[in-house]
């Protein structure tokens, strides 16, 4: 048996999403910026996926620019409203400390080219509040960027109210949605959100293709230069097939956003109970404002690669983290921005459900997990250590 519960790393395809594509690879093939019918064919196709898309998200087809997915796009917003304020003088951007590195890089670089960058402290229950953004903006503030919902811990900031406060200082908005869309209900104009990145792959669509929302008269910075495309913003052939296939998975995952609310909600809170009985552990984040599907641990005494791989052994595909950084020996920089130590940090373990997923691959989840981490503290020098009284726990 197998077990995916990695889905805030990426998603199957949904079939629908694979029925949308394969016409445009096989029948519609042309480039849909030539003149002939063929291309006309898939110019169309390009038209009407972007106004499905702009309809979902509340917004005008032409504010919509297609990239090759969310870090593109994050990129890209980014650095349009840093060129943007510093036309006028204004070199001063907000940020967050556990945002992901496709914003936190981006606002690196654009420190070392002069700008001020104030990333907020997220508080122990992983949220900032609209209220801390107020306190921080001023009239040199250029950009606030704050993520919809956090890749690793799951948490959902309160992104209107922030927008709201934004709006009224008149400076730019923008929020990395990329594991909140298709999952939560968003409209662009209600929530105050100028710019917004999105990937297809975070809900059952393809990947290597994303969206940049912008609002009209957001001047974009060019990252890709060469021919017209995308309005002479984004060069290169549009990606027709993974276009239309993000438009039909981002449609049926809409379409389903309250029946896969209750479902994964109510798993999601199944294995967060049967997780909290482990000893020394604790759950990452808030309990309430967090993702249907997202459930995020610290287990006290064991090493997460460890944890991770033996789940594996077991038929179950979890995580420790952002896939982005799996790589990397530091521990997660969201954790520790919600004040989890190093030690701590290191046994962290995150699942990401579907609505794929079942109550008996849930209780398999919760059983495995506890076989596991008992494992790997019996052979662990730590783990003596804790319970020897050597060292004191840190997790209560």
């Amino acid at each position: 048996m197998r077990i995916y519960a990695d889905n805030a790393a990426t998603t199957k395809m949904s079939k629908a999403a694979i029925k949308a594509m394969i016409p445009y690879m096989d029948e519609i093939y042309g480039n849909p910026s030539s003149l002939h019918g063929e291309g006309q064919k898939a110019n169309e196709a390009l038209t009407n996926a972007r106004e499905r898309i702009a309809k979902l998200l509340g917004c005008e087809p032409r504010e919509i620019t297609f990239t090759s997915g969310g870090s593109e796009a994050n990129n890209q917003a980014v650095i349009s409203a840093a060129r943007l304020g510093e036309r006028k003088g204004k070199k001063h951007i907000i940020s967050t400390a556990f945002e992901h590195h496709a914003v936190l890089h981006t606002l690196e670089k654009l420190a070392k080219q002069g700008f001020e960058v104030t990333l907020l402290d997220v508080h122990e229950n992983g949220l900032v509040s609209a209220e801390q953004v107020r306190e921080v903006i001023r009239e040199e503030t250029c950009l606030v960027t704050v993520m919809y919902a956090n890749n690793e811990i799951g948490t959902v900031q309160p992104i209107a109210e922030i927008g709201a406060i934004c709006r009224e200082k008149g400076v730019l908005f923008h929020t990395d949605a990329v594991q909140a869309v298709g999952h939560l209900h968003i409209n662009v104009k209600e929530q105050n959100i100028d710019m917004l990145s999105l990937s297809a792959h975070k809900f059952h669509g393809p990947k290597g293709v994303g969206v940049l929302y912008a609002k009209k008269g957001i001047a974009l910075t060019t990252l890709i230069e060469g021919g017209a495309q995308e309005r002479g913003k984004r060069a290169g052939t549009e990606n027709i097939p993974a276009i239309m296939g993000m438009a039909a998975a981002l449609e049926e995952a809409c379409a389903k956003i309250e029946e896969n609310t209750v479902k994964l909600t109510a798993l999601r809170d199944k294995l967060i109970v049967g997780l909290s009985d482990i000893p020394h552990s604790a759950l990452n984040g808030d309990y309430e404002h967090r993702l249907p599907a997202n459930v995020s641990f610290c287990f006290e005494g064991i090493e997460g690669e460890s944890l991770l791989l033996l789940l594996d052994d077991k038929g179950i595909c979890a995580s420790s983290g952002s896939a982005c950084t799996s790589g990397s020996l530091d521990p997660s920089h969201v954790l520790l921005a919600i004040g989890r130590v190093h030690d701590v940090a290191h046994g962290s373990l995150r699942l990401s459900l579907s609505e794929e997923n079942t109550e008996e691959e849930i209780e398999y989840i919760i059983k495995s997990v506890k076989e596991v981490v008992e494992y790997l503290r019996g052979i662990s020098p730590i783990w003596r250590d804790l319970i020897s009284g050597k060292k004191d726990f840190i997790i209560k």
